[in-house]
């Protein structure tokens, strides 16, 4: 009998090619992008930096969460008006929640039990039961609401409104609107911090970064940032991150291509990093020894040691990436 050894391999790499793909462990460290112009997500081994997995999502992807075991990731789809869910350890959609018009930044309530997301075009901050899948209330914005964070309580919901240069602070429990607190133009994003005594809210337009005192609902610092090589207008601050002990907080800066490290005590800025075109969306990994930051105009991932703050390396990923989330 003669074997044809040619046709006995490429049987054995279809079999292979077949088998279904393992599942992985919780806790990977895979770092997931999102990017709004090619409608996926780009998935990276935290390893080495290369890319693990293309994920298909609906139509402009923009914000991220993961549930609070890290089983779901869940994606506002804005042009879909559906938040996506994938399952981490397949890296495969599994479910699509509607929204209203264009959600764009969305939280879990404390138990995960409740989204609240923003929805762009009809100025409203919506409340999705998560089990039953269905809008349960709306509260009514400024114009195009974008940040939203809620108190470590699951007692207040703080919503950012764009057009009205307005944080909105929204009781939980009743849906209602309780206050407005005016910060700087064209506030985006939240970072509150584990004493639970401040908020701190970028404001795009105006370049700074507004921290309210949550006592009071008033603003107790202005933070103002001029990388070297720019000028005051290039400066449009929006993502923010803040380490788990809460001593520094990290800002992309936007169009002015840096992030900058300030101290969350003094409200020094302590350092600029030069990064990619349009520095927007910011991650820490679970050690807090490497940040990841979105560069929308110039479609990677800056990647900076912390102890150096210095770039590693910079990955290619899609068009517009716009947040990064990591699997703790």
């Amino acid at each position: 009998m003669i074997f044809d050894f040619r046709r006995v391999g490429a049987a054995l790499l279809f079999a292979a090619l077949c088998l279904p793909v393992p599942a992985l462990s919780a806790g990977t460290g895979l770092v997931f992008v999102s990017n709004e112009k090619t409608h996926n997500i780009t998935v990276l081994d935290p390893k080495d930096y290369s890319i693990v997995k293309w994920i298909e999502t609906s139509r402009r992807p923009r914000d991220m969460r993961f549930n609070n075991d890290n089983t779901l990731l869940y994606v506002a789809c804005g042009d879909d008006d559906v938040i996506d869910v994938i399952d981490v350890a397949t890296l495969e959609v599994v479910d699509h929640i509607p929204t209203g018009p264009s959600p764009e930044v969305f939280y879990f309530s404390p138990d995960d039990s409740l989204i609240y997301v923003s929805n762009e075009e009809n100025s409203t901050l919506q409340i999705i039961d998560v089990a039953q899948r269905v809008i349960i209330d709306e509260v009514a914005t400024g114009a195009e609401p974008e940040g939203v964070v809620v108190s470590e309580d699951g007692k207040i919901v703080y919503v950012t409104s764009e057009v009205s240069d307005m944080v909105h602070v929204i009781d939980a429990e009743t849906h209602t609107l309780t206050d407005n607190i005016i910060v700087g133009t064209r506030p985006r994003r939240f970072v509150l911090t584990p004493d639970g005594k401040e908020l701190w809210v970028s404001d795009e337009l105006s370049g700074e970064v507004s921290i309210i005192d949550r006592a009071t609902n008033e603003i107790s610092h202005t933070l103002q940032f001029l990388p070297p090589g720019f000028r005051q207008v290039d400066v449009t601050p929006v993502g923010m991150e803040i380490s788990k002990d809460g001593s520094t907080v990290y800002v992309t800066l936007g169009r002015a291509n840096h992030i900058a490290s300030v101290d969350a005590a003094t409200k020094e800025i302590k350092e600029y990093v030069l990064v990619g075109s349009r520095a927007w969306g910011i991650a820490l990994s679970p050690d807090e020894t490497t940040i990841f930051v979105t560069n929308g105009l110039s479609d990677d991932v800056s990647i900076i040691d912390v102890a150096s703050m210095k770039v590693l390396q910079s990955v290619q990923v899609g068009r517009v990436p716009h947040t990064v989330r990591i699997d703790e």
